[in-house]
């Protein structure tokens, strides 16, 4: 937590950004989520949204924060195993024209609530979740005129779910953005 504050205060204080180079917005998609390393579990659709803040270190570099809410999990025979996050990515932009670049970066998550119900409509409530999670982000981002941003990026779990068991968070999220500035 301590590293994560000062990549934070670091982002805030010690870039030299022009006002041009400034972005600012919200943005709002659809998240395909699995539980890799874990048997018997199919893929959860859900919902993310949040807001971005960055700016361009450059022609061909940007440094992008966003932090989401984000529906993640897995569903299974009998019913759903849905893990909700807030999640904090800190990615560095790589401009391959002026619209269109490439992300990579860390994430770092939150857990909001962890529910798992099965379809007699029981919930489960001896799953040892861990409440923070940690995980890699690949994007491509696409700018388009009008402070329109298209995203898509891949989350891959670096930290396990559960304190008992083996799995980590999969997630691709496709979403779409608005910058203000």
């Amino acid at each position: 937590m301590r590293k994560f504050l000062i990549l934070i205060v670091l982002l805030g204080t010690g870039l030299n950004l022009s006002a041009q180079g400034l972005d600012f917005g919200v943005k709002a998609g659809v998240n395909f989520s699995s539980v890799r390393d874990a048997s018997g579990l199919d893929n959860r659709t859900g919902f993310v949204a949040g807001v971005f803040a960055g700016g361009k270190l450059g022609d061909k570099l940007g440094l992008q924060a966003d932090l989401l809410y984000s529906q993640q999990g897995a569903e299974f025979e009998l019913g759903d195993f849905n893990l909700d996050y807030v999640n904090v990515p800190i990615v560095v932009k790589y401009y391959l024209s002026d619209n269109f670049n490439f992300h990579v970066g860390p994430q770092f998550g939150v857990l909001i609530n962890d529910d798992a119900q099965t379809v007699v409509g029981e919930t489960i409530n001896d799953i040892a979740t861990n409440n923070f999670d940690i995980t890699a982000v690949l994007g491509l981002g696409f700018d388009l005129p009008m402070g329109i941003r298209l995203e898509g990026r891949y989350n891959f779990g670096l930290s396990d779910i559960s304190k008992t068991d083996d799995g980590k968070n999969s997630v691709v999220t496709l979403s779409v953005g608005y910058s203000f500035l």
